[in-house]
């Protein structure tokens, strides 16, 4: 079991994660997605692909792109289409 919380929040909480580089990326069912916001922010990784960022906000705490995701990742990536991981801002526990 993986957990990601901000200020004592759950944000994500998931049986499995699939973990790359040291990073949980949570399934997009495990999200609690409230508490994220979609912003322009976007990098590319050369094996992973083009990544999009969320802010993660909880009551007035507010963690500026503290999440990402990777919608059409490379072939290499495939096993996280779609999952989100974390910056340290939000704690994840495993």
């Amino acid at each position: 079991m993986a957990t990601a919380t901000l200020d004592g929040t759950v944000i994500a909480n998931a049986d499995t994660t699939v973990i790359v580089e040291g990073n949980h990326y949570f399934p997009p069912d495990s999200i609690d997605w409230q508490y994220l916001t979609k912003t322009e922010l976007s990098t590319v990784c050369p094996w992973k692909g083009s990544a999009t960022y969320y802010d993660v906000a909880v009551g007035d705490t507010v963690k500026k792109n503290a999440a990402w995701t990777y919608a059409d990742p490379k072939e290499a990536a495939s096993e996280i289409k779609d999952h989100v991981a974390f910056y340290p801002d939000v704690a994840v526990s495993a």
